[in-house]
């Protein structure tokens, strides 16, 4: 550790990075209006639906 007064510190040797772009910005909201995993969603969705109403109504 260098305890020595006096001297500016060195600046860094890596320059800050930029910012990602925009298409890498995206967020969970974006993956959701994709329509292949919103019909997955959709067939996963009515299989747990049919299964919760047999159980119900017909056990």
């Amino acid at each position: 550790m260098n305890t020595t007064q006096g001297q500016a510190p060195a600046p860094p040797t890596n320059p800050p990075t930029a910012p990602a772009p925009a298409s890498e910005q995206r967020g969970c909201l974006f993956a959701l209006s994709q329509p292949p995993l919103m019909i997955f969603l959709g067939v996963i969705g009515c299989l747990l639906l049919a299964a919760a109403m047999h159980d119900l109504f017909l056990l």
